[in-house]
Protein backbone atom coordinates (compact mmCIF):
# COMPACT_ATOMS: atom_id res chain seq x y z
CA UNK A 1 0.00 0.00 0.00
CA UNK A 2 1.49 3.35 -1.03
CA UNK A 3 1.53 6.35 1.29
CA UNK A 4 -0.87 8.11 -1.04
CA UNK A 5 -3.43 5.45 -0.06
CA UNK A 6 -2.63 5.87 3.62
CA UNK A 7 -2.93 9.63 3.52
CA UNK A 8 -6.39 9.29 2.00
CA UNK A 9 -7.45 7.78 5.33
CA UNK A 10 -7.11 11.11 7.16
CA UNK A 11 -6.03 14.73 6.95
CA UNK A 12 -2.69 16.19 7.95
CA UNK A 13 -2.45 18.98 10.50
CA UNK A 14 -2.43 22.63 9.45
CA UNK A 15 0.87 24.53 9.41
CA UNK A 16 0.53 26.16 12.84
CA UNK A 17 -0.51 22.98 14.64
CA UNK A 18 2.24 21.02 12.87
CA UNK A 19 4.99 23.38 14.03
CA UNK A 20 3.60 23.44 17.56
CA UNK A 21 3.51 19.64 17.79
CA UNK A 22 6.99 19.41 16.26
CA UNK A 23 8.33 21.75 18.94
CA UNK A 24 6.49 20.35 21.96
CA UNK A 25 5.05 16.89 21.26
CA UNK A 26 5.43 14.29 18.49
CA UNK A 27 4.74 14.29 14.77
CA UNK A 28 4.89 11.66 12.05
CA UNK A 29 5.41 12.11 8.35
CA UNK A 30 5.13 9.73 5.41
CA UNK A 31 8.47 9.76 3.58
CA UNK A 32 7.09 9.48 0.07
CA UNK A 33 9.99 11.50 -1.39
CA UNK A 34 12.27 8.51 -0.80
CA UNK A 35 12.60 5.13 -2.44
CA UNK A 36 14.51 1.99 -1.50
CA UNK A 37 16.96 -0.03 -3.55
CA UNK A 38 17.40 -3.45 -1.91
CA UNK A 39 20.44 -5.58 -2.68
CA UNK A 40 20.43 -9.28 -1.87
CA UNK A 41 22.84 -12.13 -2.46
CA UNK A 42 25.92 -13.61 -0.82
CA UNK A 43 28.31 -11.09 -2.40
CA UNK A 44 26.27 -7.99 -1.65
CA UNK A 45 28.61 -6.66 1.04
CA UNK A 46 31.83 -6.73 -1.04
CA UNK A 47 29.97 -5.32 -4.05
CA UNK A 48 28.60 -2.32 -2.15
CA UNK A 49 31.93 -1.89 -0.37
CA UNK A 50 33.48 -1.24 -3.77
CA UNK A 51 30.81 1.23 -4.87
CA UNK A 52 29.80 3.39 -1.90
CA UNK A 53 31.77 5.90 0.18
CA UNK A 54 31.03 4.45 3.63
CA UNK A 55 32.48 1.30 5.18
CA UNK A 56 29.78 -1.25 4.41
CA UNK A 57 31.77 -3.92 6.27
CA UNK A 58 31.01 -2.00 9.48
CA UNK A 59 27.25 -2.11 8.84
CA UNK A 60 25.88 -4.62 11.34
CA UNK A 61 22.40 -6.06 11.48
CA UNK A 62 21.47 -3.45 14.07
CA UNK A 63 23.13 -0.34 12.67
CA UNK A 64 22.57 2.16 9.89
CA UNK A 65 24.88 4.63 8.16
CA UNK A 66 24.87 7.47 5.67
CA UNK A 67 26.71 6.89 2.42
CA UNK A 68 27.05 8.21 -1.12
CA UNK A 69 27.73 7.11 -4.69
CA UNK A 70 29.95 9.25 -6.89
CA UNK A 71 31.32 9.67 -10.38
CA UNK A 72 35.00 8.88 -10.99
CA UNK A 73 35.56 12.65 -10.61
CA UNK A 74 34.28 12.46 -7.04
CA UNK A 75 30.94 14.21 -7.55
CA UNK A 76 28.05 12.65 -5.65
CA UNK A 77 25.32 11.26 -7.87
CA UNK A 78 23.24 10.16 -4.89
CA UNK A 79 23.29 9.91 -1.11
CA UNK A 80 21.80 7.12 0.99
CA UNK A 81 20.77 5.94 4.39
CA UNK A 82 21.89 2.30 4.39
CA UNK A 83 20.37 -0.29 6.74
CA UNK A 84 19.77 -4.03 6.95
CA UNK A 85 16.38 -5.68 6.57
CA UNK A 86 16.70 -9.44 6.92
CA UNK A 87 19.21 -10.56 4.30
CA UNK A 88 18.80 -7.34 2.31
CA UNK A 89 21.00 -4.27 2.29
CA UNK A 90 18.56 -1.37 1.85
CA UNK A 91 19.69 1.91 0.25
CA UNK A 92 17.25 4.72 0.98
CA UNK A 93 17.53 7.30 -1.80
CA UNK A 94 15.65 10.30 -3.19
CA UNK A 95 12.80 8.70 -5.12
CA UNK A 96 13.45 10.80 -8.22
CA UNK A 97 16.96 9.32 -8.47
CA UNK A 98 16.17 5.73 -7.68
CA UNK A 99 15.57 4.29 -11.14
CA UNK A 100 18.69 5.82 -12.69
CA UNK A 101 20.99 4.96 -9.78
CA UNK A 102 19.65 1.42 -9.47
CA UNK A 103 20.25 0.90 -13.18
CA UNK A 104 23.77 2.37 -12.96
CA UNK A 105 24.77 0.27 -9.96
CA UNK A 106 23.34 -2.85 -11.60
CA UNK A 107 25.61 -2.29 -14.60
CA UNK A 108 28.62 -2.96 -12.38
CA UNK A 109 27.29 -6.11 -10.72
CA UNK A 110 28.66 -8.26 -13.57
CA UNK A 111 29.49 -11.66 -12.04
CA UNK A 112 29.02 -10.66 -8.42
CA UNK A 113 26.40 -12.75 -6.62
CA UNK A 114 24.12 -9.87 -5.77
CA UNK A 115 21.01 -8.37 -7.31
CA UNK A 116 19.22 -5.05 -6.94
CA UNK A 117 15.48 -4.56 -6.84
CA UNK A 118 13.06 -1.72 -6.19
CA UNK A 119 11.74 -2.35 -2.67
CA UNK A 120 9.67 0.83 -2.47
CA UNK A 121 6.40 -1.07 -2.77
CA UNK A 122 7.46 -3.57 -0.11
CA UNK A 123 8.37 -1.05 2.58
CA UNK A 124 6.74 2.21 3.64
CA UNK A 125 9.03 4.78 5.25
CA UNK A 126 7.72 6.83 8.15
CA UNK A 127 9.51 9.55 10.10
CA UNK A 128 8.66 10.35 13.74
CA UNK A 129 10.11 13.43 15.45
CA UNK A 130 9.55 15.81 18.34
CA UNK A 131 10.34 15.85 22.09
CA UNK A 132 7.77 13.13 22.80
CA UNK A 133 8.67 10.93 19.82
CA UNK A 134 10.40 8.23 21.88
CA UNK A 135 7.63 8.17 24.48
CA UNK A 136 4.85 7.84 21.92
CA UNK A 137 6.70 5.27 19.81
CA UNK A 138 7.63 3.07 22.74
CA UNK A 139 4.00 3.08 23.92
CA UNK A 140 3.05 1.44 20.61
CA UNK A 141 6.16 -0.56 19.67
CA UNK A 142 7.88 -1.31 22.98
CA UNK A 143 11.67 -1.11 23.14
CA UNK A 144 13.41 1.34 20.80
CA UNK A 145 16.99 1.43 19.49
CA UNK A 146 19.36 3.40 21.70
CA UNK A 147 21.92 5.78 20.19
CA UNK A 148 22.15 7.44 16.80
CA UNK A 149 22.13 5.00 13.86
CA UNK A 150 21.14 2.05 16.01
CA UNK A 151 18.35 -0.09 14.55
CA UNK A 152 15.89 -2.51 16.08
CA UNK A 153 13.91 -5.06 14.10
CA UNK A 154 10.28 -5.59 15.03
CA UNK A 155 7.79 -8.06 13.57
CA UNK A 156 6.63 -5.76 10.79
CA UNK A 157 9.13 -2.91 10.80
CA UNK A 158 12.69 -1.80 11.36
CA UNK A 159 13.15 1.21 13.65
CA UNK A 160 16.19 3.43 13.04
CA UNK A 161 17.31 6.03 15.58
CA UNK A 162 18.55 9.16 13.82
CA UNK A 163 20.39 12.28 15.05
CA UNK A 164 18.13 14.92 16.54
CA UNK A 165 16.13 12.41 18.63
CA UNK A 166 14.24 11.27 15.57
CA UNK A 167 13.13 7.84 14.43
CA UNK A 168 12.53 6.38 11.02
CA UNK A 169 10.42 3.29 10.49
CA UNK A 170 10.66 0.96 7.51
CA UNK A 171 7.31 -0.82 7.69
CA UNK A 172 6.07 -3.73 5.60
CA UNK A 173 3.35 -2.41 3.32
CA UNK A 174 0.69 -4.75 4.70
CA UNK A 175 1.23 -3.44 8.25
CA UNK A 176 1.70 0.26 7.49
CA UNK A 177 -1.90 1.42 7.78
CA UNK A 178 -2.50 -0.27 11.13
CA UNK A 179 0.68 1.18 12.61
CA UNK A 180 -0.13 4.64 11.24
CA UNK A 181 -3.55 4.48 12.91
CA UNK A 182 -2.08 3.25 16.21
CA UNK A 183 0.39 6.11 16.32
CA UNK A 184 -2.29 8.65 15.43
CA UNK A 185 -4.53 7.27 18.19
CA UNK A 186 -1.66 7.63 20.67
CA UNK A 187 -1.42 11.35 19.93
CA UNK A 188 1.27 11.52 17.24
CA UNK A 189 0.18 14.23 14.80
CA UNK A 190 0.34 13.42 11.06
CA UNK A 191 2.21 16.20 9.23
CA UNK A 192 3.45 17.07 5.76
CA UNK A 193 6.76 15.64 4.60
CA UNK A 194 8.25 19.13 4.44
CA UNK A 195 8.37 19.11 8.24
CA UNK A 196 10.48 15.95 8.24
CA UNK A 197 12.74 17.66 5.70
CA UNK A 198 13.05 20.55 8.16
CA UNK A 199 14.15 18.05 10.80
CA UNK A 200 16.80 16.73 8.38
CA UNK A 201 18.01 20.29 7.83
CA UNK A 202 18.27 20.95 11.55
CA UNK A 203 20.15 17.67 12.01
CA UNK A 204 22.55 18.67 9.23
CA UNK A 205 21.68 15.56 7.23
CA UNK A 206 22.28 16.20 3.50
CA UNK A 207 20.27 14.53 0.77
CA UNK A 208 21.22 14.61 -2.89
CA UNK A 209 18.23 15.15 -5.20
CA UNK A 210 17.91 15.57 -8.96
CA UNK A 211 18.64 19.29 -8.57
CA UNK A 212 22.02 18.65 -6.92
CA UNK A 213 23.15 15.33 -8.40
CA UNK A 214 26.74 15.55 -9.73
CA UNK A 215 27.27 18.92 -8.01
CA UNK A 216 29.26 18.23 -4.83
CA UNK A 217 32.23 16.26 -3.58
CA UNK A 218 31.27 14.38 -0.41
CA UNK A 219 33.13 16.69 2.00
CA UNK A 220 31.38 19.75 0.57
CA UNK A 221 28.17 18.24 1.96
CA UNK A 222 29.79 17.35 5.31
CA UNK A 223 29.40 13.65 4.57
CA UNK A 224 32.63 12.78 6.38
CA UNK A 225 31.33 14.55 9.49
CA UNK A 226 28.24 12.33 9.74
CA UNK A 227 29.92 8.98 9.07
CA UNK A 228 29.19 8.84 5.35
CA UNK A 229 32.83 8.55 4.19
CA UNK A 230 35.55 6.07 5.16
CA UNK A 231 39.16 7.02 4.43
CA UNK A 232 40.52 3.54 5.18
CA UNK A 233 38.20 1.22 3.25
CA UNK A 234 39.98 1.16 -0.12
CA UNK A 235 38.79 1.92 -3.62
CA UNK A 236 35.37 3.05 -4.81
CA UNK A 237 34.33 5.46 -7.58
CA UNK A 238 35.71 8.94 -6.84
CA UNK A 239 37.84 7.71 -3.91
CA UNK A 240 41.04 9.37 -5.15
CA UNK A 241 39.37 12.77 -5.40
CA UNK A 242 37.73 12.42 -1.99
CA UNK A 243 41.02 11.37 -0.37
CA UNK A 244 42.99 14.14 -2.08
CA UNK A 245 40.44 16.71 -0.91
CA UNK A 246 40.75 15.42 2.64
CA UNK A 247 44.51 15.17 2.96
CA UNK A 248 45.66 18.12 0.88
CA UNK A 249 43.25 20.53 2.54
CA UNK A 250 41.86 21.94 -0.70
CA UNK A 251 38.22 22.13 0.33
CA UNK A 252 36.84 25.53 -0.66
CA UNK A 253 33.14 24.86 -0.11
CA UNK A 254 31.22 23.60 2.87
CA UNK A 255 27.60 22.91 3.75
CA UNK A 256 25.92 25.35 6.15
CA UNK A 257 22.49 25.68 7.69
CA UNK A 258 20.75 28.99 7.14
CA UNK A 259 17.45 30.82 7.55
CA UNK A 260 15.91 33.14 4.94
CA UNK A 261 12.96 35.50 4.90
CA UNK A 262 11.46 34.48 1.57
CA UNK A 263 8.24 33.15 0.10
CA UNK A 264 9.94 30.09 -1.34
CA UNK A 265 13.26 28.27 -1.53
CA UNK A 266 14.16 24.99 -3.17
CA UNK A 267 17.03 22.63 -3.83
CA UNK A 268 19.23 23.73 -6.72
CA UNK A 269 18.75 27.46 -6.25
CA UNK A 270 22.00 29.39 -6.40
CA UNK A 271 23.31 31.73 -3.75
CA UNK A 272 25.51 34.76 -4.42
CA UNK A 273 28.07 36.92 -2.65
CA UNK A 274 29.47 40.33 -3.60
CA UNK A 275 33.06 39.15 -4.03
CA UNK A 276 32.21 36.54 -6.71
CA UNK A 277 31.79 39.04 -9.59
CA UNK A 278 28.37 37.78 -10.56
CA UNK A 279 29.20 34.08 -10.33
CA UNK A 280 27.28 31.88 -7.92
CA UNK A 281 28.97 31.18 -4.61
CA UNK A 282 26.99 28.03 -3.96
CA UNK A 283 23.79 26.08 -4.24
CA UNK A 284 20.89 25.11 -1.98
CA UNK A 285 20.85 21.42 -1.10
CA UNK A 286 17.64 21.17 0.95
CA UNK A 287 14.92 23.69 1.79
CA UNK A 288 11.83 23.61 3.98
CA UNK A 289 9.38 26.19 5.36
CA UNK A 290 9.95 26.98 9.02
CA UNK A 291 7.93 29.44 11.08
CA UNK A 292 7.31 33.21 11.05
CA UNK A 293 7.45 33.38 7.25
CA UNK A 294 10.99 32.02 7.01
CA UNK A 295 12.59 29.05 5.29
CA UNK A 296 15.50 26.98 6.52
CA UNK A 297 18.03 25.52 4.12
CA UNK A 298 21.18 23.50 3.85
CA UNK A 299 23.45 25.32 1.42
CA UNK A 300 26.85 24.41 -0.01
CA UNK A 301 28.83 27.62 -0.54
CA UNK A 302 32.30 29.08 -0.78
CA UNK A 303 33.82 29.26 2.68
CA UNK A 304 35.36 32.63 1.81
CA UNK A 305 31.91 34.09 1.04
CA UNK A 306 30.56 33.78 4.55
CA UNK A 307 32.18 36.95 5.86
CA UNK A 308 30.64 39.10 3.13
CA UNK A 309 27.24 37.44 3.30
CA UNK A 310 25.24 35.12 1.07
CA UNK A 311 22.06 36.01 -0.83
CA UNK A 312 19.44 33.79 -2.43
CA UNK A 313 18.93 34.02 -6.18
CA UNK A 314 20.93 37.20 -6.86
CA UNK A 315 23.57 39.26 -5.09
CA UNK A 316 20.71 41.56 -3.98
CA UNK A 317 18.36 38.72 -3.03
CA UNK A 318 17.20 37.74 0.46
CA UNK A 319 20.15 37.45 2.82
CA UNK A 320 20.98 34.14 4.45
CA UNK A 321 21.27 34.08 8.23
CA UNK A 322 23.78 31.34 9.06
CA UNK A 323 22.61 29.04 11.85
CA UNK A 324 24.37 26.45 13.95
CA UNK A 325 24.67 22.81 12.95
CA UNK A 326 24.64 20.06 15.60
CA UNK A 327 28.25 19.17 14.72
CA UNK A 328 31.41 21.21 14.25
CA UNK A 329 32.28 22.25 10.68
Amino acid sequence: MAWTDLLAQGELGDGASEMQAFATAAVMSPLADFGIIAFSGEETEPFLQGQLSSDIRALGENTAQYSSYSTPKGRMLASFLVFRQGDDYCLQIAAELQEAIQKRLSMFVMRSKTKARDASSELCLLGVAGPLAAEKLSAVLGDLPEGDFATLHKEHCTVIALPGKRYQLAITSDAALALWQQLAASGVLPVAESLWRLSDIRAGSPWITAATSDAFVAQMANMELIGGVSFTKGCYPGQEIVARTQYLGKLKRRMYRASIATEHAEAGQEVFSSEMNGQASGKVMLAAPADQGRWEILVVAQIASLELGLHLGTVDGPKLEILDLPYAV
